[in-house]
């Protein structure tokens, strides 16, 4: 078990809690990014639960025009030479133009 950075509870609440940063866990069991940079083939599933459509859309595009950029994390990984996206066809969800 290892402590979050306070920046990575803050991203992880803007993109999986809605913002409430009293959701997000402190503490987590995972792979980091080190591991993951090592492995021969990183590969990416979106259930459509964790992201907005936007967003799920975004990254995958990033990460295919090799655009890493901090801002997005996950497009950190188009410096990655073997990066494979999955979907759940039902939790990919539409994007569209709204007026506010």
């Amino acid at each position: 078990m290892v402590d979050l950075h306070p920046l990575t509870v803050a991203q992880n609440a803007r993109t999986s809690g809605g913002g409430n940063i009293s959701l997000v866990p402190t503490q987590a069991i995972s792979v980091g990014p080190y591991e993951t940079w090592k492995a021969e083939k990183v590969s990416i599933w979106q259930a459509g639960n964790h992201d907005n459509p936007f967003g799920q859309r975004l990254t995958c595009l990033m990460i295919a025009k090799n655009i890493p950029d901090a801002a997005v994390p996950m497009s950190l990984l188009a410096d990655h030479p073997n990066v494979q996206f999955n979907y759940y066809r039902k939790g990919i969800g539409s994007c569209g133009v709204e007026m506010h």
